[in-house]
């Protein structure tokens, strides 16, 4: 597809000068797919990666119609970090520089809230912000969005990973029901369909496609001889190809368990789903799991009903499922969001006529691959790039993702960058940072207060029902 230039919009002269000051000439897919809709007063659903040109797309059309004589806040911008919100703020002023008088305030946690008060009240055309500090303005009033006639949810996947949906469907109920809405995430969940559906106007839906093919599985049959080589060939295929997620798929709870704890013992950071934990265990293993603490989840496909992991890397078949539509069914699980995923399966002669449906299932011959060097072996597993802390508070103490997010990055805390996925139930939050900045979360979250409340916070490691604070003495 040949670029289009953006002198093919309808924009004002300024915007144009100042783009092409910037460098900027033509348009990248994602602006040249959602820009004419978005200048159109359309609701628009743009999916792509981070670096796309996101950020020039929507603030081109929150510029385009913004009414500068009018000091009122006219745009609404939410982004699930503060890094992030401070990032898109100075783009969309600097897309602005041709623009006399346009205002635009960065609203998010690690900074003075009164401060921030006292620059509203001074008025403002566009806000930035994170879902909780908004909703914090919102709730005392300092914040009003009777003016709004544009919504932007930035990064709306992640947003929700953090756990912020309500918090954003709070805010959303506060806006006039006559707006825009804006939605652009790197992948498309059924959370953000469901969201969109209840927040959008017949949304226009535009789609810039990866690189590579997002719908490919790349599936590998090895032949194993018994359960001793069936361990052995787990760890290899783990230690060659390394992936950040995996899922292996046994038949019964006793396999899960044995799995585990072998690959436990070899070094490997793994949680096994099976029937016999209880609801809080399941409830830790999978929270683990999908906030990429632990690397690999062994479960049964009982167990596994309802696992939901958009970035599984990979899924290893330890039996050939017992049927050729659940072996569909769990290799279904990688390759998703846009993402190449792997199926690595064990069969052996025992289970040739499992292996001879599955041929007729899938139209093709199904030939046992030699497994990866013995070497490998003496490698040492990767660790998991994130760590789980536990809150001993949650929904019924009132504690919110945006009060974790803050209390995590305020004055002499960690990165917005640094906080991975937030989990809040009932009685118990979660809430996954940086292994790096484990100890400083650690200590910010135990000597600080959420709510007003001091809460017991603790690491989480080994399997649930092992889980012990870590001393950093």
């Amino acid at each position: 597809m040949s670029q289009q230039p953006f002198s093919t919009l309808k924009l004002d002269s300024e915007l144009l000068d100042n783009l092409a000051s910037l460098g900027y000439e033509f348009m990248t897919p994602i602006q040249e797919q959602s820009l004419p809709p978005i200048l159109a007063g359309q609701d628009v659903i743009a999916q792509g990666k981070t670096g796309s040109g996101k950020t020039a797309a929507f603030g081109l059309g929150l510029l385009a119609k913004l009414d500068t004589a009018k000091l009122q806040i006219q745009s609404l911008v939410l982004c699930p970090t503060r890094e992030l919100a401070d990032q898109v703020a100075n783009e969309i002023r600097r897309l602005a520089r041709g623009v006399p008088n346009v205002k635009v305030l960065a609203l998010s946690g690690g900074k003075p809230f009164r401060t921030q008060a006292e620059s509203l009240e001074f008025g403002a055309h566009i806000i930035v912000g994170t879902p909780g500090r908004i909703e914090d303005h919102l709730r005392k009033e300092t914040l009003k969005l009777g003016s709004l006639t544009t919504l932007v949810l930035d990064e709306a996947d992640r947003m929700l990973e953090m756990g912020f949906q309500e918090s954003v469907e709070n805010i959303v109920r506060q806006t006039p029901k006559a707006r825009q809405t804006l939605l652009f995430s790197a992948t498309y969940p059924e959370q953000i369909q469901a969201i969109a559906k209840r927040v959008m106007v017949k949304p226009i839906m535009t789609k810039v496609e990866s690189t590579h093919d997002s719908t490919t599985i790349e599936q590998h049959f090895y032949k194993v001889e018994d359960d001793q080589q069936r361990l052995r060939a787990v760890r290899l295929l783990l230690l060659k190809h390394r992936p950040e997620s995996t899922v292996v798929f046994c038949n019964t709870k006793r396999e899960a368990q044995d799995i585990a704890t072998d690959l436990r013992s070899h070094g490997f950071s793994v949680l096994a789903l099976h029937g016999d934990l209880d609801q809080r265990d399941r409830d830790q293993t999978l929270v683990r799991f999908s906030n990429k603490s632990a690397s690999v989840l062994v479960a049964t496909d009982v167990a596994a009903r309802g696992l939901d992991i958009d970035s599984l890397d990979a899924v290893i078949n330890y039996h050939i499922a017992r049927d050729a539509e659940m072996h569909v069914h769990r290799i279904g699980r990688t390759g998703r969001a846009g993402s190449s995923g792997k199926a690595h399966s064990f069969i052996s002669d025992k289970e040739g006529y499992k292996v001879a449906l599955l041929q007729d299932y899938l139209g093709r011959t199904i030939e046992g691959e030699a497994l990866p060097q013995a070497s490998l072996l003496n490698e040492t597993p990767n660790k998991p790039e994130m760590e789980t802390l536990l809150i001993e508070g949650g929904k019924k103490q009132k504690v919110r993702p945006g009060d974790i997010l803050g209390a995590l990055t305020g004055e002499y805390g960690i990165e917005g960058t640094q906080v991975g996925k937030i989990d809040i139930f009932d009685i118990r939050a979660y809430v996954a940072v940086h292994r790096d900045a484990v100890k400083t979360a650690l200590k910010k979250l135990s000597e600080g207060k959420l709510k007003g409340r001091s809460f017991r916070v603790r690491v989480l490691r080994g399997h649930p029902e092992a889980s012990q604070k870590r001393s950093y003495n």
